[in-house]
């Protein structure tokens, strides 16, 4: 994406030439707005097995603020850690307010990210961090430009260097530079990948079109395809509790507009050799509030039912935004998915 890169690479100059970099580690003030409809203008809140619980408009006064790629949430459901493609943790909680609703972010805190050799900001083509996974005693981060999964120790990692690099299973030359792992989820050990590392690239492509995606660790580990529709990439997945896999698609591009879809992935299917397909979920356009979204997560609330957060990368661009939405999971799907 061109105009991805020069917003990025603009907003990097700017800072370096005012001399402004090394403020970016920190406390990061966020000031939110409330979205109350996901359909603009409407106030319906069902669409299909999803209920929109409400959402936040977030900005800051700090220079990296933005650009938000992954997402995941401590057992707590609060407390949140997202890797930036720029190369920085951002960690915090979110706050809500008496019905329940998002209301803000507090706590919020910017961090460089350090690579093996424990050195960090060496440029974008190095640590293009696009995807996030919570696994044990460890985070781990896949990075494209330079197509990798880096380990960190969790906790400790804001502070520390990558301490290990997984290897991927894709031969790096099938991904092009921007469109690489976007999309990295550790499976429920309970499910039939007991545990496993899962990667999706964002358009990296077969020879019959499909996304490369493959198994990292565990039973089965090896590769397998994600089917692609349309000029729709994977940005990012998160598994539930059964093992089945929720995978966030994005659409940004001036012929067809902006677009999101949300697809669930039967667990069962997810094998070596195999092209997977979901069932859709949702789907958003130009009508919904949406921007490029990029990051998604799931976590059990008090009640045991199936939230799902995701969140918007605005390339550090005045005419995109940094979204957080939440859906809950209806009570039918939910049961489908304990049985």
């Amino acid at each position: 994406m061109i105009g991805k890169r020069l917003c990025r690479a603009a907003s990097l100059a700017l800072c370096i030439a005012a001399g402004a970099c090394p403020s970016w580690a920190g406390d990061v003030p966020v000031i939110s707005r409330q979205i109350s409809d996901f359909r603009i203008g409407s106030s319906e809140t069902s669409f299909g097995s999803l209920e929109f619980l409400g959402g936040l408009e977030m900005v800051s006064s700090k220079a990296l603020f933005g650009s938000l790629s992954s997402i995941r949430f401590r057992q707590d459901q609060k407390h949140f850690v997202v890797v930036l493609d720029t190369g920085q943790w951002l960690t915090g909680s979110i706050e809500r307010d008496v019905k329940g609703r998002l209301s803000g972010l507090s706590n919020v805190e910017i961090t460089p990210m350090k690579n093996s050799a424990g050195r960090s900001f060496e440029g974008k083509g190095h640590m293009d961090a696009e995807g996030l996974a919570f696994d044990g005693d460890r985070i781990l981060v896949s990075f494209e430009q330079d197509h990798r999964v880096d380990v960190y120790p969790d906790p400790g990692f804001a502070q520390s260097g990558a301490i290990a690099t997984l290897p991927i299973l894709i031969p790096r030359k099938m991904l092009s530079d921007n469109r690489g792992i976007e999309t990295i989820a550790v499976a429920p050990a309970s499910s039939p990948l007991k545990g496993g590392v899962v990667i999706v690239s964002e358009r990296g492509l077969d020879r019959d079109g499909n996304r490369l995606a493959a198994i990292l660790s565990g039973p089965l580990k090896g590769r397998f395809a994600v089917a692609r529709d349309g000029s729709f990439d994977a940005t990012d997945g998160a598994f539930l509790p059964n093992g089945d896999l929720l995978l966030l698609e994005r659409r940004f591009n001036m012929a067809e507009g902006i677009g999101m879809r949300l697809r669930r992935i039967k667990g069962a299917d997810i094998r070596p050799g195999a092209v997977v397909d979901g069932e859709l979920l949702l789907e958003g356009n130009f009508n919904s509030q949406i921007d490029n979204m990029e990051g998604l997560d799931t976590f059990q609330a008090a009640d045991g039912t199936t939230h799902i957060i995701l969140v918007s990368d605005d390339n550090h661009s005045i005419l995109q935004r940094n979204l957080m939405l939440e859906f809950r999971l209806s009570e039918r799907v939910r049961q489908a998915a304990s049985d």
